[in-house]
């Protein structure tokens, strides 16, 4: 047997990095029995069954797993904004943080396209939040030194709205980058920069990349029943006031007596993240556990 990490998965075919080598994989059919996928950023154990070829035998604890991007062991999401256009809506990011602090998986807030719109007001409220926070300029290279020694040893997928500049950023970050995912998709003939495959990159700064289409990507409805129940302490910042509330079952939306409320009313806890909390809480009241779609 032979330790690798999966960097791309495609058409049913796992490769495996395995000491430098690449070893073309197809997976145990147990896994299907299990109902379990290999993803991209497992580590594995490999049964070699020739040259460059072998099996998925093993799929060895994961640390966190999203479902789309199909990814495992991720260390943080990046995720991208901007207030230049198009104008990021802070709900976005938020959802997006409430979903990894329930993968306990880290956040990083990029404020991109600084060089055409002031993005401090943007990251203070992350900042105050308590999330690593930077403000970029792929075009300037504004900010491109903080951000990349905020992914170095870390596995980062990069998320955000379309035209925030993710694809730029990374190209700053790691010059060939976009070249070299368009290469790939050329080659699959399904157009310029495809995402239809998951793949994971090394970057020269000693950190990985997933790349990822957008926001959208992290909108799984499987979630749903668990951030609801988990709702109130998926946001960070809320953590040290939940319970000094007045109400056992306090929703921290109206209560009279709920302490989360006073620190946003201190300015403790940033109004918009509050905004976000009361927002997502009546996307998700309703949720009940017989309406999620089965597995």
């Amino acid at each position: 047997m032979s330790r690798g990490r999966i960097r791309k998965a495609l058409s049913g075919f796992y490769y495996v990095d395995v000491d430098g080598r690449t070893v073309t994989c197809r997976a145990r059919g147990k896994f299907r029995q299990e109902g379990r996928s290999p993803l991209v950023g497992d580590w594995v154990e490999v049964k070699e069954t020739g040259e460059g070829e072998g099996m998925v035998w093993e799929i060895e604890p994961r640390r966190s797993a999203f479902d789309r991007p199909a990814a495992a062991n991720v260390d943080q999401l990046v995720a991208v904004a901007s207030l230049a256009v198009p104008v990021t809506d802070p709900f976005l990011i938020d959802r997006v943080s409430a979903i990894a602090a329930l993968k306990d998986c880290g956040v990083v807030v990029c404020v991109n396209k600084c060089d055409l719109a002031a993005g401090e007001p943007l990251a203070e409220i992350y900042r105050a939040a308590g999330f690593p926070t930077v403000c970029t300029s792929a075009e300037t290279g504004k900010g491109i030194p903080e951000l990349m020694e905020l992914l170095r040893g870390k596995l980062s997928v990069f998320t955000g709205n379309s035209g925030v500049g993710k694809s730029s950023l990374l190209n700053a970050i790691q010059p060939g980058f976009s070249l070299q995912v368009a290469e790939v998709s050329q080659r699959l003939g399904r157009g310029k920069h495809t995402t239809r495959h998951v793949e994971l990159y090394r970057l020269d700064c000693g950190g990985e990349v997933i790349d990822t289409p957008g926001f959208g990507s992290f909108d799984a409805q499987d979630l749903d029943l668990e951030l609801k129940e988990h709702l109130p302490e998926s946001f960070l910042e809320f953590r040290p006031y939940l319970d000094q509330c007045r109400f056992v079952g306090c929703s921290h939306t109206k209560e009279k007596g709920c302490a989360v409320l006073r620190a946003v009313k201190e300015g403790k806890i940033p109004r918009s993240r509050h905004e976000s909390y009361v927002r997502l809480y009546n996307e998700l009241k309703d949720v009940r556990a017989w309406s999620m779609p089965r597995r």
